[in-house]
Order: structure tokens, then C-alpha cells, then sequence
């Protein structure tokens, strides 16, 4: 430390390293990337056509999911009913879960789409749906950061079917409010988008 000293003169900036701040920097930059990607993936962009948005809706069993966000939401005796192995099958394994989270921006810019019939009402069930679909995004990259040590450890961690529920249940939660939206919204398409939800 001393011959450091005496070599550089005493000047702290020429025995610091450079190098840690810059990783540090790059870190705070990707994080802070990160986060302004995920918040601006929660609002629609442009406005489409409602047929176009209708049309992009991926299916999912929905009795199957539905059976999984209320064992999720309403507690009861026994709560172990659904088994985890049971839980991944149900949602449809990791596809199931892009799924889910290919139609949650859809459904929120189908409720977009209903505020010009209903906007009172729409624009207070678009942000609660924006709100579930926050938490739709938490559980899927939790569920995909848990694949690491589920891969590398050889086991199916219980913290996985626990997101997966969870993501259940916020895409449980969109569905019954993009669909009551329409019912009182516009009657004449609710037909349409249940069938397609």
C-alpha cells in the first residue's frame, strides 16, 4: 500500500480501478432498462382494429385455469388439492404461460378499445387490469428465473407452481373483468370475445 502510494503520488484516482464502476454503471443502465421496458409493455401502443385483437387471442383451457386461480384465491381445508405436477399440466407447462402473457396485453387493449362505448367504467377496469397484469409479469419471470436452479438442481421447486398460480389467478382476474366490461360495455360483442377467451 505504501509503495503504491509513493508510486502514484498520493493520487486517489490513480490507485482506484475504473473497471468496477463501469460494471456498476451497466448494471444500474440494464436494470433501469428493464424497468422502462416493462412499464411502457403495460400500455397499448396503437389503437387496432377490435376483430384484429380478437383474432390474436391465443387459446387456453380455461376450466383448468380457472379451477387453479380459485384454489389460489379462496382458501379452504384443504389447500394442497391441486398438485404442483398438476398445476404445470393445467396451465399448459411454459407455453401456457407466454400464452397467458401474449393475451393479458391484449386483453388490456381491449379494454382500450371499450372506453369509447363505456368510459367511465373502462378506464377504471383498464388499470385494474393493468394492475393484475403487473403481477401477471412478476409471476412469469419468477416462474422463468426458477427454472435456473430447478434445471441445475434437478428438482421442481415449490416456489414454481406457487408463480404459476399466481399468474393464474391475475389472468383469471383479467378475463372476468375484460368480460363483466363488455357485458355492460357492448353487449353485442361479448358473445365474441367470451368464445374467444
Amino acid at each position: 500500500m505504501i509503495l503504491t502510494r509513493w508510486r502514484n503520488g498520493g493520487n486517489i484516482l490513480k490507485m482506484t480501478s475504473v473497471f468496477p464502476y463501469l460494471v456498476f454503471g451497466a448494471l444500474i443502465c440494464a436494470f433501469a432498462g428493464l424497468v422502462l421496458r416493462d412499464r411502457f409493455s403495460s400500455r397499448p401502443g396503437t389503437k387496432q382494429e377490435w376483430q384484429q385483437l380478437v383474432a390474436r387471442l391465443s387459446p387456453l383451457n380455461i376450466v383448468e385455469l380457472s379451477a387453479i386461480a380459485v384454489d389460489y384465491m379462496t382458501p379452504h381445508r384443504n389447500q394442497i388439492e391441486i398438485e404442483p405436477d398438476e398445476i404445470w399440466e393445467f396451465i399448459g407447462g411454459y407455453e401456457g404461460l407466454k400464452k397467458m402473457r401474449a393475451n393479458a396485453e391484449i386483453m388490456l387493449a381491449l379494454a382500450v378499445c371499450a372506453q369509447q362505448w363505456n368510459f367511465d367504467e373502462a378506464v377504471i377496469v383498464t388499470e385494474r387490469m393493468r394492475h393484475d397484469a403487473v403481477s401477471l409479469r412478476r409471476a412469469i419471470r419468477r416462474v422463468e428465473l426458477g427454472f435456473i436452479p430447478s434445471t441445475l438442481l434437478r428438482r421442481f421447486h415449490y416456489s414454481l407452481p406457487l408463480n404459476a398460480q399466481e399468474a393464474s389467478s391475475s389472468y383469471y382476474l383479467m378475463r372476468l373483468r375484460l368480460l363483466a366490461l363488455y357485458e355492460t360495455s357492448h353487449a353485442g360483442r361479448y358473445s365474441t370475445l367470451a368464445a374467444a377467451l
